[in-house]
């Protein structure tokens, strides 16, 4: 059996960690790669990086910033935010991120995923969708840190996501975003089912009970930011918690 992966995500603007609710209000959570070091040391089975304001302000991934986290991890390090050429893709894995997150630049060029799944392996391609419920088992897709509704419909994005080669689905629910009252389970049970890839569930996690949720209803990873920034969770004590309800998690050696 699979384990499950427990992990952190930085949400980086201006150099620094920060975590609003529903993707606004935002405020300073600390410096990226500390927080990086203290989560591996902690952990932490694969960590998300993403430079939330690259999309909106016309520009790539800042690389500086991605190097110094990159330097302080010997596990598994996503990163997402501006990303909208192969090129560039290829640029990022060089500075030691073992996976890219394509959200904004994927739906304005749908083509970008299989284009950096032929450079980089399905393994190395993760679709973000950052969704948005609108009626009753209905989600449109947002891009540009939320800011851009698309008229697009969620589960039908990431089918047509890993029909065009993406390995793995990061999937943010907007309405519980930093709120703390839990996973949108039933959009990621539907999300589960849908496709044959990995699913990581993220937004809402409050507690070590939203993620033993979210695991049983099919997701194979748990994103969380608020409930580990700022010491809510310890992430080696909720592997054991979760180990004793019988999920399997990578214990630490």
């Amino acid at each position: 059996m699979l384990t499950k992966r427990i992990i952190p995500c930085l949400d980086v603007r201006n150099g620094r960690v920060v975590k609003g609710i529903n993707f606004q209000n935002l405020r300073d959570a600390g410096d990226p790669a500390e927080m990086a070091a203290f989560y591996m040391d902690e952990g932490a089975d694969e960590l998300v990086f993403l430079d939330i304001s690259a999309s909106a302000e016309g520009r790539g991934t800042r690389k500086d910033w991605v190097l110094k986290v990159a330097e302080a991890l010997f596990i598994p390090f996503t990163v997402g935010g501006g990303i909208s050429t192969p090129e560039e893709a290829r640029e990022i894995i060089a500075l030691g991120a073992d996976k890219i997150s394509l959200n904004t630049a994927a739906v304005n060029n749908p083509s970008l995923i299989g284009d950096c799944a032929r450079l980089l392996g399905r393994q190395g391609v993760v679709l973000a969708v950052d969704a948005k419920a609108t009626g009753e088992g209905k989600w449109e897709v947002y891009t540009s840190g939320g800011r851009t509704a698309t008229g697009m419909d969620v589960l039908e994005w990431i089918r047509e996501g890993v029909r065009r080669g993406c390995g793995e689905i990061l999937l943010t629910s907007m309405d519980r975003d930093g709120v703390k009252g839990g996973y949108d389970t039933e959009l990621n049970a539907l999300a589960a089912s849908a496709v044959s890839v990995p699913l990581i569930a993220s937004g809402g996690a409050g507690s070590a009970e939203h993620i033993l949720e979210a695991f049983r209803k099919g997701s194979d990873g748990a994103l969380a930011a608020s409930i580990f920034h700022y010491g809510e969770v310890r992430i080696g004590e909720l592997k054991e918690w979760l180990s004793e309800r019988g999920i399997p998690v990578r214990k630490r050696s």
